[in-house]
């Protein structure tokens, strides 16, 4: 095993005094692995071996298992995630209803966290400045089957500028010189050095600078790292607090933690099991902690300007208005967008598949506005902010592709779905499963049409049952040959 920097073994006897040979021993043993359950938390059972006590839905791997080759883990039923990784989105304490930035969320463990505690009401922005990680992300969220998220790529200062005082919630996880990572990632010890942290401080500075801009008065933000030092913590959100006096300590209790300390915790190894993390909880001053009698309002406008078509239009009549109505372009739409010219008219190109495809649509869903991108739908959170003139990975939920004389329900659709909203289901046994995680074709009997393939009660995706067989339209990207 590599060995440590000796400067690096240095700060840390000047942090931890005699408690130093236990943090480094600590460093040697496994690592904390663990999974927060997204859905279906019965497909978890036979990975887990008991509770990380900060979490809700985290749970500690058994030995020798291994849930990132089974199905359940491909259909979203949870996310593969350190312990000390759940603490920042636990501590952001998302709420349904809310609207909530996830600055720097690739590769999507916290920004899900925090879509699962939102419950599909409000809006999640996850953002990641880097363009393959962002699809990463995005790819995450899908798989997840998370229905009220924006993803982005774009750089805080130009979020700052577009959507400032916006978010109740923002949560900066920033880049960081990973010293929290050395007990399960060895390249982190031998890329470390003595000016990582200073290098790293000075970019953290700057995202939390956009952060402060872009939460409401009232609102709050969560800083964190897995690092160990001072530097890039403690020091780096005293310096903050300097620069921005309408931010103060929040300070909080976890359990199995204990409380913060001017708003601020951490997660050490030698003490919780747990690999290494660093969290603050800050408010801005003004405005409300809780609802106000106007938010409250504000979102209700939202969802009545969102009210369901209860118009109910067969397929083939729609498909020849389908072109027509994507010649409109939307007032608000960037380029190469365009969207229907009412609510009304996207309610109807939604309320369409249900005579083929669905028997109902998620919450989160029906309350959505409808915008066309090209020739794909998204159901974008009817509390998302304005996205003109950015860099969007995913405005929403993508629903359905128009083609020429043919729609084609979206893979995201399916992974959204229960198997009792799709119009036909099929419940595959485990070999057929992995047989269509694959890309075969399934020798099936039913009813021709667009079937949600589904495992165990989880979606898979869709397959187009025709002729016996239930031919398979799961994206070629993400086919994949799954272990037994």
């Amino acid at each position: 095993m590599p060995n440590l920097s000796p400067e690096f073994i240095e700060d840390m006897r000047a942090l931890l005094g005699p408690e130093t040979d236990a943090f480094l021993r600590a460093l040697d043993a496994p690592a904390a692995l663990a999974l927060r359950v997204h859905r279906r938390g019965e497909a978890a059972m036979p990975f887990i071996a008991g509770a990380v006590p900060w979490a809700e839905g985290g749970f500690y791997l058994r030995p020798e298992t291994r849930p990132g080759t089974s199905i359940a883990h491909w259909a979203g039923a949870f996310y593969l995630q350190e312990a000390s990784a759940m603490l920042p989105a636990a501590v952001l304490a998302a709420r349904p209803g809310e609207r909530v930035l996830d600055l720097c969320a690739a590769p999507g463990g916290k920004a899900s966290q925090i879509a699962r505690a939102m419950d599909g009401e409000g809006a999640l922005v996850a953002n990641e400045v880097d363009p393959a990680r962002a699809r990463v992300l995005a790819g995450n969220l899908e798989r997840l089957g998370v229905c009220n998220a924006v993803v982005t790529c774009e750089k805080p200062d130009r979020l700052a500028a577009k959507w400032p005082g916006f978010f109740d919630a923002v949560l900066v996880d920033a880049p960081c010189s990973g010293e929290g990572m050395f007990r399960r990632d060895l390249d982190a010890r031998k890329q470390w050095s003595a000016a990582a942290p200073a290098g790293c401080q000075k970019r953290q500075a700057d995202i939390l600078d956009a952060a402060a801009r872009l939460v409401r008065p009232g609102g709050r933000l969560v800083y964190s790292t897995c690092t160990f030092n001072a530097f890039e913590n403690e020091e780096s959100v005293r310096d903050f607090l300097c620069r921005h006096p309408d931010f103060s300590p929040w300070d909080f209790e976890m359990p199995g933690l204990g409380a913060s300390e001017g708003g601020m915790l951490r997660i050490w190894p030698q003490r919780v099991r747990g690999d290494g993390q660093f969290a603050a909880r800050l408010r801005r001053a003004g405005g409300e902690t809780e609802d106000t009698p106007i938010r409250i309002a504000e979102r209700e406008r939202g969802a009545q300007l969102t009210t369901p078509c209860t118009a109910r239009f067969a397929e083939d009549s729609w498909k020849k208005g389908a072109r027509a109505r994507r010649g409109a372009r939307c007032p608000q739409a960037g380029k190469g967008e365009r969207a229907a010219t009412s609510a009304e008219d996207g309610r109807a190109l939604v309320e369409a598949l249900h005579d083929t495809v669905l028997r109902s649509l998620p919450p989160a869903v029906l309350r959505a506005r409808m915008r066309l991108l090209g020739d794909r739908l998204f159901a974008v959170p009817a509390l998302a902010p304005d996205m003109d003139g950015l860099r969007v990975v995913s405005p929403g939920t993508a629903l359905l592709r128009v083609g020429k004389n043919r729609v084609e329900p979206e893979h995201a659709l399916a992974m959204a779905l229960c198997p009792e909203q799709a119009l036909r289901a099929a419940a595959l046994d485990e070999a057929e499963a992995r047989a269509f995680l694959a890309g075969e074709a399934l020798p099936r009997a039913g009813e021709a049409g667009w079937t949600l393939a589904t495992y165990d009660g989880l979606a898979l995706g869709w397959g187009k049952q025709a002729d016996g067989t239930l031919k398979n339209h799961l994206p070629k990207g993400l086919r994949k040959t799954l272990r037994a």
